[in-house]
């Protein structure tokens, strides 16, 4: 654990913070389109009306403000998971939340035609709760009842039956593929502040909730015995968390289409570096998912220039190791 005390905690935050919006300015001058930290400070203090100053405020920073929320919001789903299925894999996108929202997002496209930012919204977040519903009403059948490992069965499974059915209307309907191909490989290029306006509310819900029950998740995380010892309604507790992660997911599906890995990673590099309390790990874990995105959404610019990659696929080139040593581990300790 590298910060041991509250003191160095809070420091750890302020220098986290300001190392993230270092990125979001870093992501604001790098691209395809070269310009420096002068041009863009003047493109927000005394826009010319230039190519460049265009580019800066129109592309470049809804693009940052994207990736920084997206980020953020996978990160905290992805803690609230694995404290809420108690498994280290559990993550919104190896337990289907992702692909349920994307199934629905390319139903409203292709079958219904729908462009309103906010209807989007709404099939994003209903897609990734009936996703969760399913996910956890698979795990729960046997006498066993809801293992972790049940649970990560039945991710994969609702994630590959999801991820199929996408597929499959892509097939029938080729004129929405071209449309959509990019939005579902996990992109936030070409994104407008507009869609980030449609969810942001929700995202907001998502991250101050998650914030104000960290102590008594807390308390859940001694286990179900524990907390209902101590007075802990243990259920409306699960039932408030769950409905945060089907806010963070659906809203970042809606916005950047399915990233994965973001939500598996970071908290477990939060935890190594904070510790376990969650009045620490999700705030940690909102700034280091924001600084992650940021930094793959750069790389994605220059892996393949002039052409870019989306950054759903930097992504699982940094998660990929990292999800496998997790997964070993997690096998070992059965």
């Amino acid at each position: 654990m590298l910060f041991k005390n509250n003191t160095q905690k809070i420091f750890g935050l302020f220098v986290t913070l300001i190392l993230l919006l270092l990125l979001m300015w870093a992501s604001i001058v790098y691209g395809y389109t070269d310009t420096t930290w002068q041009v863009a400070w003047d493109a927000f203090k005394n826009n010319n009306g230039s190519n460049e100053h265009l580019v800066i405020t129109t592309v470049r920073l809804p693009r940052a403000l994207i990736a920084a929320a997206v980020g953020s919001s996978l990160a905290v789903a992805g803690v609230l998971m694995q404290t809420l299925a108690k498994n280290p894999l559990a993550s919104p996108d190896v337990f289907g939340v992702n692909a349920g929202a994307g199934f629905a997002v390319v139903i409203g496209i292709t079958i219904f035609s729908m462009g309103d930012l906010q209807s989007i919204s709404w099939l994003a977040f209903i897609g990734a709760a009936v996703a969760a519903i399913g996910v956890y009403a698979i795990g729960s059948v046997g006498r066993e009842g809801l293992t972790p490992i049940k649970l990560t069965l039945a991710g994969a499974a609702v994630a590959a039956m999801f991820s199929s059915f996408t597929q499959g209307l892509l097939v029938i309907d080729e004129a929405a593929l071209e449309e959509v191909l990019f939005w579902l490989a996990g992109s936030v290029q070409g994104r407008k502040l507009e869609i980030l306006f449609s969810v942001l509310p929700y995202l907001m819900i998502g991250w101050i909730g998650a914030i104000f029950i960290a102590s008594k998740i807390n308390v859940l995380a001694m286990g179900e015995d524990v907390a209902k010892g101590l007075g802990l309604h243990s259920g409306l507790l699960k039932i408030g968390m769950a409905v945060f992660i089907i806010l963070l997911s659906g809203g970042s599906v809606a916005i950047a289409g399915p990233i994965g890995f973001i939500g598996i990673v970071i908290p477990h590099v939060t935890r190594a570096i904070v510790g376990i309390d969650h009045r620490w790990v999700i705030p940690f874990s909102g700034l280091f998912g924001g600084i992650v995105l940021l930094l793959a959404d750069i790389l994605a610019r220059y892996l393949i220039m002039p052409q870019e990659v989306p950054v759903g696929v930097v992504t699982a080139i940094i998660g990929t190791p990292f999800f496998i040593y997790i997964a070993r581990k997690g096998l070992r300790s059965q």
